[in-house]
């Protein structure tokens, strides 16, 4: 358990922290859920839509240090890969 001020200090800005992060991650999956089921149904108007929608959602979360910033390169690629595959 924490003993100084600082490191309870600390202990109080992790979980902040980790509280904000774990919205932003589920709400970044959120966008990336929507595009997966466009793909699903096939619809390639929604898919891309929903790609549009998912990108800046995802490199922000880049920014904010959420994601590794070649993770979501590769999430993105990947993703439109198979949305171009559908149209």
């Amino acid at each position: 358990m924490a003993n100084t001020p600082q490191s309870k200090k600390r202990a109080r800005q992790n979980e902040r922290r980790y509280a904000v992060n774990k919205a932003r991650r589920s709400r970044i999956r959120t966008f990336l859920r929507k595009v997966e089921e466009a793909i699903a149904s096939g619809d390639s108007d929604a898919a891309k839509s929903a790609l549009r929608e998912a990108q800046p959602e995802l490199m922000r979360g880049v920014t904010k240090g959420v994601f590794h910033k070649n993770t979501a390169a590769r999430k993105m690629s990947r993703l439109s890969a198979r949305v171009k595959a559908i149209g």
